[in-house]
């Protein structure tokens, strides 16, 4: 770049730094002016037009600089930023690639256009771009971005199967030419391993590793070490990686549980083979492990887990680890209780070996009841503390009584407030010692609950942990507690309020936004003006917009610096988040709010059917986490997370699939766009297709529902899902009657975008219509008019008679869950009928009779709706009351006791009746304004 260039530009990347797009702009055309072919201020002007949200201006500058095929590097960077916020990745691939050809011995061009295609996933050029580099320059980085490539193109999903095997025995080639060899580095080491043992050359693979350089790669390398561990399982080397094991464990004092694991794999090795054998190597590990746990006493438990999951092992196989062995299980369980009781990790620690029976259970838990209660020092707090939670978890069916479970919960919450003591000096950013017992009283009360289905149960929970979590402010796990039950409650209000307080951040909101965003369209006052939960949605969202942007950028990185095993693990991660099963869960709740906000308009209706048709056919990932919520309950029982879930259902694959199919439906009915429309007017690229030959046309897959994926629904939802079918079925051929073809779309899309910028839709000739009959061909005939089916009205008044059934409930969660299925319905009914609206569209197909039908079921579901309506403004009154505060404090007498007194909960019940009544009157009115809007 000239320096008089330099001078006249460098305001221009300035603006740009600092947000001034709008100052960008001008400057670029002040020079454009002047110099109209400059490529490089063209450049920066479609960028700061991206910026601004002026796409359609961008795209033509964009398109011309394209053109021209740049290969000046401020230009190409320039480009590459634009063309990434306009989500035209394979734009930046080929304009990377043209520039290349055009001066094939510029290294860094090259290597750019590498890189371009990693940001793009495109392995299959990237690895032949590579290959190519390694050729011209002779760089040994260039082949292992080669081999990487062609690794990462044979895991790629898209890959046949067949060709899998043949790209792996490539890059075990390439690697294996190689004039530097792979233990120049341990990422280079790694790669040559995985691809050995992925072609099952575990010979190879463990003479690389047995050598002295191997050995020392896998000693400094934990990412090259477990390779190697997975490798001699591979191979049936459990014996030699035991001794190895063994010998870390001894002489390294080495406390790695994975070595511990690997000492009990090789001592079970041959227990199919020789049992005689297996037997006196158990006995000889014993030994060692018994050592081990003298020597380390309570400095470290590896020793004492080590001989717990030995004896489990014994059992399992039947061998015997010496005299007494019926008895030695609870020895070793009690042995460990006494040294590592008094540790918060003990209960986890036990879990999978305190599955007992018979007498092996009632020894356990006579032990367990003789433990002394003590609450006088925190060691003391933690020991009783695991003994309450050992003992529930065996609690049998005939201990689970409303009576036993009362005695339970009192008990709990008594030593809770006497152990709050313990911890009354302590900074708030620290967690009570007591919090589990709190917890544990939760538990206890929801127990009563599922046992009685009595709401006063979740009352007395809810006030107690209220105040845990007044006490104890970072305790997350109480936190999710109170979601969860707040949500039952239906005072969805407080659960958000506990949600923001945990202050989630970047991939927790893919993990934990569940316990907010689940069925939460049923939640939403977004038709009331409350925006609420539609800012959230948009706010947790946008941890999946910077993983598509950023994480190929730290895929490209880790090229550069050579790390090849970070590259699968960040595509995966990569690969996770944007398949997400809860971000397109929460995304389909985003647009059931979004329809009882916005009118339905043919604006609306395109862009949700082409962002529901990018999800349709991703093979999802469930990333939900539910351990994070504990679970003290009894193993007999459901979990916590099965036993607080909102209508006992929660949504997976088959839920998102049976709602995705009616609305992709719904939206095709009302959208012009098909496929070939979509693909002239879309501007980012569309994500990857995964070719599947079974599969039959996206038309008749949106009519399938399976039993697996209804299963999921509750009962009020599969009704809906009925009513939807039904409209859909009865409407489908006028729709595809009516709707123009693809050239009369693109027609009136070119015109619109010519009114608006001046210049022609790209690649889009506009087509000649004198062929074209009202938009069909002559000989097509309209299909007949049919009467409307039943099930359309009827679908209103079995909803109106379920919703009088649940408002009695005291809880509203059910009642607003009817009313927000009807309100759907509703508008699910003008979106269907949206196409008909125009009077010109009616008389040109004479469907007179058709829509004079529209007018008779839209009557009668806007009477339903607003009945229900005034049913739910008038339930709120009844909350927020000083009546309602009283019940709710003297249905929590169970709790009121010590600092937790009748003023605390006294706040509790106003929160909780005052978010109730938020809710119905909310949701009351939002209906009411639905109906506004569509009542003509």
């Amino acid at each position: 770049m000239s320096s008089a260039l330099d001078r006249q530009v460098r305001p221009i990347y300035d603006a740009l730094d600092t947000g001034s797009n709008k100052s960008a702009i001008v400057t670029c055309n002040k020079i454009l002016k002047k110099q109209p072919k400059n490529e490089l201020v063209k450049a920066l002007k479609a960028l700061a037009l991206v910026r601004s949200q002026k796409v359609e201006e961008s795209l033509i500058l964009c398109d011309e600089v394209l053109a021209a095929k740049p290969t000046d590097d401020g230009v190409l960077t320039a480009m590459m930023h634009v063309l990434r916020g306009l989500g035209r990745h394979r734009d930046t691939v080929v304009m990377f690639e043209e520039a290349f050809k055009k001066e094939p011995t510029n290294e860094d061009l090259g290597a750019q256009t590498f890189l371009s295609n990693v940001r793009a996933g495109h392995w299959k050029s990237a690895q032949q771009i590579a290959t190519r580099l390694y050729k011209t320059f002779q760089e040994d980085r260039y082949l292992y971005w080669s081999v990487m490539s062609a690794v990462l193109q044979a895991n790629d999903i898209s890959t046949p199967a067949a060709m899998r095997p043949v790209l792996y025995q490539l890059a075990n080639r390439l690697i294996s030419s190689s004039q530097t060899p792979s233990f120049h580095s341990a990422d280079r080491f790694h790669l040559h391993l995985s691809i050995l043992r992925e072609l099952k050359l575990y010979d190879e693979a463990v003479k690389l590793l047995d050598s002295e350089i191997g050995a020392h790669i896998c000693g400094s390398s934990l990412v090259c070490n477990e390779m190697r561990r997975d490798i001699y399982h591979l191979k049936g080397l459990l014996k030699e990686e035991g001794k190895k094991a063994e010998t870390l464990i001894t002489e390294k004092k080495d406390r790695n549980w994975l070595e511990f694991l690997a000492v009990i794999d090789a001592t079970f090795s041959t227990v199919e083979s020789d049992r005689d054998v297996a037997a006196a190597e158990c006995s000889r590990v014993k030994d060692l492990f018994t050592d081990i746990m003298e020597k380390d006493g309570k400095r470290d438990r590896s020793g004492l887990l080590a001989l717990l999951e030995l004896e489990k092992r014994c059992r399992q196989f039947g061998l015997s680890t010496g005299k007494s062995d019926s008895a030695r299980m609870v020895d070793l369980i009690q042995q460990y209780f006494e040294k590592i009781g008094d540790k918060a990790c003990c209960f986890e620690d036990l879990l999978p070996y305190i599955h007992l029976d018979g007498d092996d259970l009632s020894r356990w838990t006579s032990y367990l009841k003789s433990v002394p209660s003590a609450l006088t020092t925190i060691n003391e707090l933690q020991r009783s503390t695991n003994c309450h939670k050992l003992l529930r978890h065996n609690l049998t069916q005939s201990d689970l009584t409303i009576e036993a479970e009362l005695s339970h919960a009192t008990l709990y919450t008594k030593q809770y407030l006497e152990g709050l003591q313990l911890g009354k000096d302590l900074p708030t950013t620290e967690l009570q010692p007591a919090d589990d017992l709190a917890i544990l009283a939760g538990h206890a009360f929801i127990s009563l609950w599922v046992l009685s289905k009595d709401e006063k149960y979740l009352l007395n929970a809810v006030s107690l942990l209220e105040f845990a979590s007044s006490k104890s402010k970072q305790s997350f796990r109480i936190r999710l507690m109170l979601i969860r039950l707040y949500r039952i409650l239906g005072a969805p209000s407080l659960a958000l309020e506990h949600y923001r307080a945990m202050r989630i951040k970047q991939i927790q909101n893919d993990t934990l936004s569940h316990f907010l965003f689940s069925r939460s369209s049923i939640f939403s006052l977004a038709p009331s003006g409350d925006l609420t939960l539609m800012s959230e949605y948009i706010e947790a969202s946008q941890i999946y917009i910077n993983n598509s942007q950023d994480t190929p950028e730290y895929i490209v990185r880790a090229f550069t610096s050579e790390k090849y095993s970070q590259i699968p693990e960040f595509i995966s991660f990569e690969n996770q988040l944007e398949c997400s099963l809860q971000r397109d869960i929460s995304k389909l709740e985003h647009t059931r709010m979004r329809l009882a906000f916005e009118p339905v308009s043919t604006d609306v209706i395109d862009m949700e059917l082409i962002e529901s048709k990018f999800i349709f056919d991703r093979q999802h990932f469930d990333n939900r986490d539910y351990k994070v919520l504990p679970n003290y309950q009894p193993r007999i029982q459901q979990t916590l997370n099965e036993q607080t879930l909102l209508f006992g259902k929660s949504e997976g694959s088959g839920w998102l699939w049976s709602f995705l199919k009616l609305y992709v439906r719904a939206f095709q009915h009302g959208s012009d766009l098909d496929e070939t429309v979509e693909e002239k007017l879309l501007i980012g690229d569309r994500p990857k297709h995964i070719p599947d030959a079974n599969q039959c046309p996206l038309k008749e897959r949106l009519c399938q529902r399976s039993e697996e994926e209804l299963s999921e629904l509750t009962s009020h939802e599969l009704t809906y899902i009925h009513y939807a079918d039904v409209l859909a079925n009865w409407l489908e051929p006028h729709h595809d009657y009516v709707r123009p073809p693809p050239a009369v779309v693109l027609a009136e899309a070119a015109k619109q975008t010519e009114l608006k910028t001046g210049h022609p839709l790209r690649g889009v000739e506009i087509p000649v219509l004198d062929s074209l009959a009202n938009g069909h061909k002559k000989d097509e005939e309209a299909p007949p008019v049919t009467e409307a089916p039943a099930e359309l009205t009827t679908f209103f008044d079995d909803m109106k008679a379920r919703f009088e059934k649940v408002k009695g409930q005291p809880s509203p969660t059910e009642a607003l869950a009817v009313a927000a299925l009807m309100q759907e319905a509703l508008i699910l009914f003008m979106l269907e009928t949206l196409r008909f609206k125009p009077a010109s569209v009616v008389k040109i197909h004479k469907l007179g009779n058709l829509v004079a039908s529209f007018k008779t079921i839209r009557i009668h579901a806007l009477a339903a709706v607003r009945d229900v309506s005034a049913q739910l403004v008038k339930m709120s009154e009844n909350e927020g009351t000083i009546e309602q505060r009283k019940v709710i404090v003297d249905l929590c007498a169970q709790v009121t006791v010590s600092e937790l007194d009748h003023d605390f909960v006294l706040n509790v019940a106003k929160k909780l009746s005052d978010a109730r009544k938020k809710a119905l009157e909310g949701y009351g009115k939002g209906m009411s304004r639905v109906c506004t809007l569509y009542a003509h």
